[in-house]
């Protein structure tokens, strides 16, 4: 999803309306938590073999030699 998508689709929403996101959250039941996002960064993201996605880049110089792209991250 690019950033214009997820302002497109928040466009009517109520701008005092909590915001969450929702994960697996691993049990037998497969149970949708959905924690509130306390914080939002931008952050670079690169995909990695061994996780089978992208994972966050924790060094600027590992993004820029990586050719990584920059994300919106929500976190809780």
């Amino acid at each position: 999803m690019k950033v214009f998508e997820l302002l497109k689709a928040l466009e009517n929403e109520d701008l005092d309306a909590e915001v969450h996101f929702s994960y697996d959250y691993g049990d037998h039941s497969h149970t949708a938590v959905a924690p509130k996002v306390r914080h939002v960064e931008a952050m670079p993201v690169i995909y990695s073999e061994y996780h089978q996605m992208p994972r966050i880049v924790d060094e600027d110089h590992k993004y820029r030699e990586t050719g990584g792209e920059m994300v919106v991250i929500l976190f809780s």
